[in-house]
Formats: C-alpha cells, structure tokens, sequence
C-alpha cells in the first residue's frame, strides 16, 4: 500500500477546514496537524490533531519531512496569504497543491505551488497559474489564460482565452474576463462583473458591464 506525504495547514479558519476534507479525502496527502501564528492559536487541537504556533513550527514537523499547505483566505487582497507563503518557503517547506479529482485540466498545465483548484473547475490547455493561486468551484480559465501569483478566482468565475489576470488580485463569483483583456495588478472584480477593456493597477469594478469604482482595493475595508 502507498503511504501518503504527510503535510500540515496552516489556518484553523472555514478554509482550512474545508482544505482538510478536500486533502483527506481527494489526494495523495495526509493532514497531520495544523499551525497558525501564535496570537491567534485558540484552541490546541483541530479534528483530534494538534495546532501549533507558526513561529516554532519547524520543530514540530521539520520541512524535511512534512509538506505544507496555506489555507488563508483573499485578505488584504491575497497578501497575507503571499506573505505566509514567503515565510514558509524562506523556512523550506515544500508547499503542495490540491487539484480536485472532479477538476478539468491537461497534461500541458504549468501550475505554481500552494494552488488549491476546485471540484468542476475548468482549465483548459496552455493555460498557465502561477504559484498560490485558489480556483473556485466550476471556474473555467480558458485556453492561452494566464493567472499571475496570489490571485483569488471564486465560483463560477470565467478567464477567456488569453487573457492575464496580473498579480494580487481577486475575481469574484460569476464575474468573466473577456478573451485577451488585461486585469492590472491588485484588481478586485466584483460578483457579476464583466470586464470588456483592460483595467487599471488596484482598479475596483463591478456591474455589466464592469465600471471602475472610486476606491482603490486598498482601501476597502473588506471584499
């Protein structure tokens, strides 16, 4: 019988526990435990297995044995989910990925590391995501698609072909990026969206079609 690589989450939040029925029961991993930081370690157990604080993580389970998954959610526009993956990597953990069975895709996939793809999720040949992308559930990103680091692409989401959705930002749920459009880095598309022309660096959007609201994505208090 195949053992599985042992990994742990870090997160104890609603993404994390669904990150763990996801990797328990659809891959080749077995969650062994979980970290957070230590401000925000509350309870020393989760699902019968230990929590750990961030900070003296390696002690626990040493990066030479154990794998690691980030499951934060899109605060901050992705970036303290980006700043944990740099943190992590900076102490030599392998970050590994979740692709649902029930998930689409091609032998040619280039896929970063710490992607979690969705069940129905669609992507479609020489697409390429980059590392610590999260794909929702029955999202399509199309053929030529180009998904940059840290970006958050929720339900039903649709990335036509040859597009680019640069760094930091956030698709929201049934949005679509037409074919060859450009979003700019830190955007957030709003639920419904549809983004016709190129857009500008943290640009807000929403409606159909799409208008740029006047607040950066910096600015707003959540998304």
């Amino acid at each position: 019988m195949n053992m599985k690589t042992k990994i742990i989450l870090f997160g104890d939040q609603s993404l994390a526990r669904r990150a763990y029925t996801y990797l328990t029961y659809d891959s080749p991993y077995e969650v062994v435990g979980f970290t957070v930081d230590a401000a925000y370690l509350k309870e020393e157990r989760l699902f019968g297995l230990p929590v750990v604080p961030f900070e003296t993580v390696e002690a626990v389970y040493p990066p030479d044995e154990f794998g690691m998954f980030l499951a934060i959610g899109y605060s901050q526009v992705n970036k303290l989910r980006a700043e944990k993956f740099r943190q992590a990597r900076s102490r030599g953990y392998n970050l590994v990925n979740y692709i649902s069975s029930k998930a689409t895709t091609w032998p040619d996939l280039s896929i970063g590391d710490n992607c979690f793809v969705s069940t129905g999720s669609v992507i479609e040949p020489m697409a390429v995501v980059g590392d610590d992308v999260f794909v929702g559930i029955n999202a399509v990103i199309s053929h030529e698609a180009v998904i940059g680091e840290h970006c958050t692409i929720t339900h039903h989401a649709v990335i036509l072909g040859e597009a680019v959705v640069s760094p930091y930002c956030f698709i929201g749920a049934n949005a679509t990026i037409r074919n060859g459009i450009t979003i700019a880095r830190e955007c957030v598309i709003g639920a419904g969206a549809v983004i016709l022309e190129d857009t500008v660096e943290r640009g807000v959007y929403k409606g159909n079609p799409a208008v740029l609201l006047p607040i950066p994505s910096d600015k707003l208090p959540r998304i």
